[in-house]
């Protein structure tokens, strides 16, 4: 029988239990792999797993904390999303044109995740090439939202959302080019975050000049996030945007005291469902009852930036697209998912000297963000504009306009990686018709440690790590 209550016991409590001699590696392990055997029929969270390898390292790791020789991760269970190569085992990022993919190296962060005694469970669905705010792939087909498995986990690290929200591990890797690790913590109830760029060494893209694509943890609590940011992050020669290490602690600070926040509910141009709305406010006037100063700005913000970032990520699929292959995009069309072909096709219609003009507008969109930031120590927002939609929608069909003149938009994160290099995390606030809703937090550029100590404060005032989904 799987044991709930460990299914939900999260990482930091894990190793003290492991120090203690109170459970074992090996019990943990064999726990998350009948969790995601119990599971993933219906929420498809996970395209492959590793039982075997699995609990042979936790018996590895069983005897590295007998010996006193653990890492800060020894014998923790967690995913790794199918977008992210992994040595030897089969990565195929969603798509049909990479199903046979089996990469011979490890990024650095999968090389520090190791060295730290984590274990790999397994790998986790994704949309084809991480391009869709739903995981719904030809290769893999549909993932489902523990909370209600008529709804979307969300994109594009929409498995190890729904992987942890379930309680198959506590911890799980995402990627994040526009909010596909925010995305589904916000929709699954968990915690996300997309720190600071270069802060984790990105190097799995084939570029080290992008400058939207971060790593991330997705985890039950803001200690366990604070755990993975700090074994993984640090400089590395594979990525030249990566940063030095910064100080960290786990348990993160809690203490917001006389620290000022900026509230936006809307960034100038979203419309936000009420529910999601109310329990921003909530978590605002926690944050005033901890002794925050709290002050309602207007970033001049318009639904511009979308459009934007939309065409930004197109140029680089279309990039990405020739990169990998040779074949005319109509000979694959058919193979392909109608997100990334649109992705695709808009890319390559696109010149090279409006896509620099449109730096010049990405400038204007930062300098308004900057300015709130000099005063505040951060920026606070909702990071869905809606609860989890239905898994048959899609990402076009958030492009309305309402009487108001506000975007019927689905996610508020991708200008946070447009225009934001700054670090960004999705705490849960609540819900509203019984499906999770999230507050972003946008925190001063490089500050890591103050992006996690704001999620500690709420998490502390509005506890969430005891609520989970009965599946």
């Amino acid at each position: 029988m799987v044991d709930i209550d460990l299914c939900y016991t999260p990482a930091t409590e894990l190793m003290r239990k492991y120090l203690a001699r109170e459970i074992s590696p090996l019990e943990t392990v064999d726990n998350c792999l009948q969790r995601i055997e119990e599971v993933n029929e219906d929420l498809n969270c996970f395209c492959f797993t590793y039982p075997e390898e699995a609990r042979a390292k936790a018996k590895i790791a069983e005897q590295r904390l007998i010996s006193g020789n653990a890492g800060p991760l020894e014998g923790i269970p967690l995913a790794i999303k199918d977008f992210t190569p992994t040595r030897g085992k089969v990565t195929t990022r969603g798509s049909r044109l990479l199903q046979d993919w089996v990469p011979d190296w490890n990024p650095v962060l999968v090389e520090r995740l190791e060295a730290a005694g984590a274990i790999m469970v397994g790998k986790t669905t994704t949309p084809e090439f991480a391009t869709s705010g739903f995981t719904d792939s030809p290769l893999w087909g549909i993932t489902r939202n523990p909370w209600d498995r008529s709804r979307t986990p969300g994109g594009s690290s929409g498995g190890s959302g729904a992987a942890v929200a379930s309680g198959c591990v506590p911890i799980a890797e995402g990627t994040d080019m526009g909010g596909s690790v925010r995305i589904p913590a916000a929709l699954c109830g968990i915690v996300g975050l997309k720190p600071t760029l270069g802060r984790i060494p990105m190097d799995i893209i084939d570029t080290t000049y992008c400058n939207i694509s971060h790593f991330g943890p997705l985890a039950r609590t803001v200690s366990d996030a604070t755990l993975f940011l700090d074994t993984v992050q640090g400089a590395h020669p594979a990525d030249i945007q990566s940063l030095p290490r910064c100080e960290l602690s786990t348990p993160p600070p809690d203490d917001i005291k006389g620290m000022k926040f900026a509230l936006d509910v809307t960034l100038g141009f979203c419309a936000v469902d009420p529910g999601v709305e109310a329990n921003l406010l909530d978590t605002a006037n926690a944050l005033r009852d901890a002794g925050a100063v709290i002050h309602e700005v207007d970033l001049g913000w318009d639904s511009r930036i979308i459009d934007l970032w939309n065409g930004t990520w197109g140029i680089f699929m279309a990039a990405y697209y020739k990169h990998i292959t040779d074949v005319p995009l109509d000979e694959n069309r058919e193979r392909m998912s109608e997100g990334l072909v649109r992705f695709v096709e808009a890319g390559l219609q696109t010149d090279a000297v409006t896509a620099r003009q449109w730096e010049f507008e990405r400038t204007r969109y930062w300098r308004k963000l900057a300015a709130v930031l000099e005063d505040h120590h951060a920026l606070l927002c909702p990071t869905m504009a809606i609860t989890a939609p239905p898994v048959e929608m899609r990402d076009w069909d958030f492009s309305k306009v309402n009487e108001q003149g506000l975007l019927e938009c689905m996610d508020m994160t991708s200008p946070f990686n447009y225009m934001a290099q700054c670090p960004a995390m999705s705490v849960p606030s609540g819900f509203a018709d019984g499906l999770p809703t999230a507050t972003q937090i946008v925190a001063r550029r490089w500050d890591d440690a103050l992006a996690l100590r704001i999620a500690a404060a709420i998490e502390k005032a509005m506890p969430w790590s005891q609520k989970y989904p009965v599946i």
